[in-house]
């Protein structure tokens, strides 16, 4: 814990203003993030994110696992999009390998991260509504939650964290059942959704507390890199499964919620409707999942099945080498970008022709996302800060990540393991 002198605070400039803390452990932020408010009464002059206090160095790890070892470490950068974390890890080696992925695996991919997708979304409804006051939301939806947590351990044997894909295809064949198992999770969701939006959306107090609150306009959200619900939520129409389409999403038909107001309720509502799109999509998955193969044909990357290493001296030669030293993969570099629930997660892998990646860097899009918190609250209630948080899905892991110059118009990064040294205190950058 660095000492407090150590710490960035704000210069008070005005007679009647004065210095709030809210964290790095407040109920709202769902993890440690500190918010350093400036206020005039209940209302916010100035707010400065200090992000850092979760930083594992996950990054820098990487660099000295093998290719198939990295995929455990990317579900901890999301712990409720670990799936999202996987595919899009294992797309970017898989363009450096130039492998052929077969269409079951691709569906199944599809399906698991829609999934995790409305897992996403509905730990995000059940926590915003919570912390704003709607305490029965949370209840429903974490209903729901465990049915698809029950669905990934079946297919897994893990709920969270599951590592269930693997550098060209799945790990394992779907278990008996399984798609009976999604199917009528699938039918009965959408009466689900329904009731949430029976207690949310025409609900005065919900619209009080959400309509014109935390505005963002559609230009400063692409300014500041937003992506996702929240870039959509200004009136953007971006998304990545449509416009720039990977793992087989140009064979699915689906909408992308757009709202124009750019508010919290707006956020709210993209985030509802994508749940209803996504439960679109798993069921055109299980209605068109194609037979065949979950694995590509490639024995020198992908470990063999237990039965041929029973009886062919080749597979258990490749199971050896691959375990013992890797798979080398040609030198190169390349970026992939999947639409996650919070919005754009991009990998960016780099090879020395080893079979260790030279560099991993993940672009995490509540990081980006972040950015737009001053610009949501400066002029806002106290209060708001709570909905303007919730509203943006901020995840703290990948936010502490790495450090990021997160305000407005300043040259300094605050995070705590930045290597610019620090200074004891912080002026605002003037323009």
């Amino acid at each position: 814990m660095a000492h407090l002198s150590s710490m960035p605070t704000l210069e008070v400039g005005r007679d009647r203003t004065m210095i709030l803390n809210m964290g790095p452990h407040h109920p709202s932020t769902h993890g440690v993030l500190r918010l350093i408010l400036e206020i005039d009464g209940e209302t916010i002059v100035r707010i400065m994110p200090d992000i850092g206090y979760l930083h594992t160095g996950i990054e820098k790890t990487c660099e000295a696992k093998f290719y198939q070892q990295v995929v455990p470490l990317t579900d901890r950068i999301d712990y409720l999009c670990p799936l999202t974390n996987n595919l899009c890890y294992v797309l970017a080696v898989e363009k450096l390998l130039g492998l052929d992925i077969p269409p079951k695996a691709q569906w199944m991919r599809v399906m698991l991260n829609e999934l995790t997708r409305i897992n996403s979304h509905l730990v995000w409804l059940g926590t915003h509504a919570l912390d704003i006051g709607a305490m029965s939301v949370f209840l429903y939806c974490f209903r729901e939650r465990e049915d698809i947590l029950r669905l990934f351990e079946m297919v897994s044997g893990q709920r969270m964290m599951t590592s269930y894909f693997r550098i060209g295809g799945l790990a394992l064949e779907p278990p008996l059942g399984f798609f009976e198992r999604v199917k009528e999770f699938a039918n009965r969701f959408p009466a689900k959704v329904d009731e949430y939006e029976n207690l949310l959306t025409g609900n005065p107090i919900w619209g009080m507390r959400t309509k014109g609150v935390a505005r963002i306009t559609a230009e400063d959200a692409v300014a500041l890199g937003a992506s996702g619900p929240t870039l959509r939520g200004s009136g953007v129409d971006f998304d990545l499964r449509r416009d720039m389409p990977y793992s087989g999403y140009e064979n699915f038909r689906f909408k992308v919620p757009v709202s124009q107001d750019g508010d919290v309720f707006a956020r709210y509502i993209c985030r509802v409707r994508e749940m209803r799109e996504s439960i679109a999509i798993v069921q055109q998955t299980l209605d068109g999942m194609p037979e065949g193969r979950i694995k590509a044909d490639a024995p020198k990357v992908i470990l063999p099945d237990r039965e041929k290493m029973k009886t062919e001296m080749e597979a258990l030669i490749y199971h050896f080498k691959i375990i013992t030293e890797g798979f080398a993969v040609p030198e190169g570099e390349v970026y992939q970008a999947v639409e996650s629930p919070r919005g754009e997660m991009g990998y960016y892998v780099v090879s020395d022709g080893t079979a260790k990646p030279y560099r991993v860097h993940m672009r995490a899009a509540c990081l980006a996302n972040l950015q737009l918190l001053p610009a949501m609250c400066e002029g806002r209630l106290l209060a708001d800060v709570v909905a303007a948080i919730g509203s943006s899905l901020i995840n703290s892991s990948p936010v502490s990540r790495k450090c990021l110059r997160i305000i407005r118009q300043s040259a300094r990064c605050w995070c705590r393991h930045c290597s610019t040294p620090r200074t004891k205190s912080a002026t605002w950058a003037k323009k």
